[in-house]
Order: C-alpha cells, then sequence, then structure tokens
C-alpha cells in the first residue's frame, strides 16, 4: 500500500498540470459544499442566539390568551381563577430535572404613569421581581447596589435600571440617588444592571430589524415585588422565567413548567393559560426555512464533482492507456491482477484526496469571504470537512474503478507488443 502511494504521489507530480486539471472538478465541488454548508451551520447558529439571547439558557413561561401573551395595563383588569406563583410552586419548577433556576415577575410594559421630572417614560417597562430574579436572567450590578432583604420587608420604594434606561433616561448622569415617580409614587434609584453576557442581535435584514431594533426602547425598571403594589394592583397574576441546565433542555424545562403553573390556575377559567416561549420551535423553523434553500445549493454543487469524478475516468483510462507496456512487464514477471488493481485505484484515490484537501481549504477560505463581503455568519464544520475529503477519496476509487479493471485484465503479451 505504501508503495502504491508513493508511485501514486510520483505519477502526479511527474505531469503536474494534468493532475491539478483531472482536480480542479474535485475542488470547485468540495469548495462550493464547504462554503454552503459553512454559512448553514453560521445562520442557524445566528438565529439561534438572536431567539435566545444571551445564551444564558433562559425561557419565559407568560399568560396566553387567544394564541397571545396577555399583558395587565392601566385600562385592563387582571384576569380572574390565577393565583400568584407561590414559593412552593418554585420548588416544584427548581426539582425538575431540565431546571437550573426559576423567577417570578410582574409586569407592565410600556407603562404611561412613569415620569422623570417633567419627562414620561412611555417606553418603559417595569417589573416588581423576586430576590431570584438578576441571578436567573443573568444580569449583575455595575452601579450601586442590589435589593436586600429589607427592601422587601419594609417595602421600601426603591428601583433598579438596566443598562438601556439608564443610558436613555439620564445619559452621562449618575443615575443614583435619584427618583423616578410611577403611579404618583416616588421611587428611588439605588442600582444599574447590565447582562453578564452582553448580547447583541445580529440584524442583517427588515424582519430582523423589526423583532430586535426597537425591543427594551427605553428599557427596564425593576422594584421589589412586595412594593409592587404601591404602584400597581394587589394579587396580580406572575410571570416566570426559567434557567435551563442546557439550550437541549430547554424544551423539556417550558412544558413542564406550563403543566404545574396550569395546575394552579381555577378550573372554571378556560380562556387563559401559561404557556412556554417555544423559541427553539422558532428557531428550528428559521433554520429549516434556511436550510431547505441551502441543500439546493448543495445539491446544484454536488454536480460539479460528477464532473470532476468523470474528468479522474477519463485521465485514469489515457493514464492506462500510456503505460500499457509498463503493465504487461508487471505481470509478464509476476505481477497479480489484484497488485495493478490496488495500485491505479491508489493513483486515483490519491488524485482525487488531494484535491479534497484543497477544496476544503478554499471552502474555508471562501466561506470567510462570504462572512467579509456580505456579512452572513459562517461556522465552520471540522465533521463535514473530514467527511469531504473521505467523500473525494471515495470519489476517487468509484471513478477509478472501471479503468482499474481495464488495466488488471490487460493481457500481457498485448501489452508488451504495443509501443
Amino acid at each position: 500500500m505504501l508503495e502504491n502511494i508513493r508511485l501514486s504521489f510520483q505519477g502526479i507530480w511527474s505531469h503536474k498540470m494534468r493532475s491539478f486539471l483531472t482536480m480542479l472538478g474535485i475542488i470547485i465541488g468540495i469548495a462550493s459544499i464547504i462554503s454552503i454548508a459553512s454559512t448553514i451551520k453560521g445562520t442557524n447558529e445566528q438565529i439561534k442566539n438572536n431567539l435566545i439571547g444571551s445564551g444564558n439558557n433562559t425561557l419565559s413561561v407568560m399568560i396566553y390568551t387567544q394564541g397571545y401573551d396577555y399583558h395587565i395595563d392601566s385600562w385592563s383588569q387582571a384576569p380572574i381563577g390565577f393565583q400568584q406563583v407561590s414559593e412552593e410552586v418554585c420548588d416544584q419548577i427548581r426539582a425538575l430535572d431540565s431546571v437550573e433556576n426559576v423567577t417570578r415577575y410582574n409586569e407592565r410594559q410600556y407603562s404611561e404613569n412613569i415620569y422623570y421630572q417633567n419627562t414620561s417614560l412611555q417606553n418603559a417597562s417595569v417589573r416588581g421581581i423576586d430576590t431570584s430574579y438578576f441571578d436567573t436572567v443573568g444580569y449583575a450590578i455595575r452601579t450601586g447596589r442590589n435589593f436586600i432583604e429589607s427592601d422587601y420587608e419594609k417595602f421600601r420604594k426603591v428601583l433598579i435600571l438596566d443598562q438601556t434606561a439608564a443610558d436613555n433616561i439620564f445619559g452621562n448622569e449618575n443615575p443614583i440617588g435619584k427618583a423616578i415617580e410611577i403611579g404618583k409614587e416616588p421611587f428611588t434609584i439605588v442600582g444599574v444592571v447590565d447582562q453578564i453576557k452582553k448580547f447583541t442581535p445580529n440584524i442583517t435584514s427588515v424582519e430582523d430589524y423589526y423583532t430586535y431594533a426597537n425591543e427594551d426602547a427605553v428599557g427596564y425598571l425593576f422594584m421589589p415585588k412586595a412594593t409592587w403594589p404601591v404602584a400597581y394592583q394587589y394579587d396580580e397574576p406572575e410571570n416566570v422565567i426559567v434557567k435551563a441546565v442546557s439550550v437541549d433542555d430547554m424544551e423539556d424545562a417550558g412544558k413542564d413548567t406550563e403543566d404545574i403553573l396550569n395546575a394552579t390556575i381555577a378550573s372554571y377559567q378556560k380562556d387563559y393559560k401559561y404557556k412556554a416561549d417555544d423559541v427553539l420551535q422558532r428557531a428550528q423553523k428559521l433554520q429549516d426555512m434556511s436550510a431547505a434553500t441551502n441543500n439546493q445549493l448543495i445539491w446544484i454543487a454536488s454536480i460539479s464533482l460528477l464532473v470532476g469524478g468523470i474528468g479522474v475516468m477519463n485521465i485514469m483510462l489515457v493514464s492506462v492507456t500510456e503505460r500499457t507496456n509498463e503493465i504487461g512487464l508487471k505481470k509478464a514477471i509476476g505481477a497479480r491482477k489484484g497488485s495493478i488493481l490496488g495500485q491505479f485505484l491508489t493513483e486515483a484515490a490519491v488524485l482525487t484526496s488531494i484535491g479534497g484537501i484543497i477544496g476544503v481549504a478554499s471552502g474555508i477560505g471562501m466561506a470567510q469571504v462570504i462572512n467579509k463581503i456580505s456579512g452572513v455568519a459562517v461556522s465552520i464544520d471540522v465533521l463535514i470537512s473530514g467527511i469531504a475529503v473521505v467523500f473525494s477519496m471515495l470519489i476517487g476509487i468509484v471513478f477509478g474503478l472501471l479503468p482499474s479493471v481495464k488495466a488488471a485484465n490487460l493481457d500481457p503479451i498485448e501489452a508488451l507488443r504495443r509501443e
């Protein structure tokens, strides 16, 4: 085998231009497939990251009605039949194998009764949170302090802003100690939080812009859950955020949490149910749409591999004709059909394997160029690259089989008579 490989390299090197032109179809086909596969994987990862966010494996389980998530606002009443999420229910959710942590919260989106001095903050969202909220969603204190137990016990009117709200409302000013009025009640800012893993969605289309660009226009204001009734209603139903053990556990965590929370709703309440945010399902749908288009491109690119294989067969047939005398001499001194067959198959496999390696390198380069020029996310898959090289070797074996069999079946006397 090693001798056959050595002879193969020797033959390829002695006909460098012919060998390169033979490999060209393989190189183009493999490069096209690698670059397309890299953009598919990169796009899929981008879709998942855009939907899942910072990568902290969290998902919301919210109240839904008629297929839409339900938000309580200043002109609507809380739906009846809901209990607040108790600590015992939270313990049940934490006990799930797929769940690492859980937090509960009240919310007002785009509340109209929030003011800083004479400025209305209509696009701000307010949440009343428990003590585990920031740890669960992956926030860390950047300025000031966190909520402490006495804030909850003494119903202190204190706020923590996220970094977006702090920047939009106060700019370069220090917000700590300043007051924001919520429902005609002054709340003192005691801290500013920001995401530990800052997530910035990759916006590459109009759809991405409308999905992400207007989120959290002003930002979030957080108050202790115990203080929520000071500004808003008593005994409002709460939503929860679940932190799954891993991305793969998110679907199970969401469904199991749904079941636990829906068991707490009064039996007569049919219009409202808890439902987990199906981020993975949405990601899968978008990934499937992207992959369906790109898979067609892969099939088209595969045609060049067929063309390359035919080119290999053609050159190997030429090589057999050129080396007829050599084959006859080898057979005359005792070479068996198997050794002749193995020599020519090895040469074809080595030729296409070199083309496959060059194609993989070219495909990686093409993917990086696509990323730089168009901004499309790419991700190199080592497994696919390895499979591509093996596949190119198989092409050499399959398309080199006919010439190799022809060489192996040559009559030694007839072969020696040819010049």
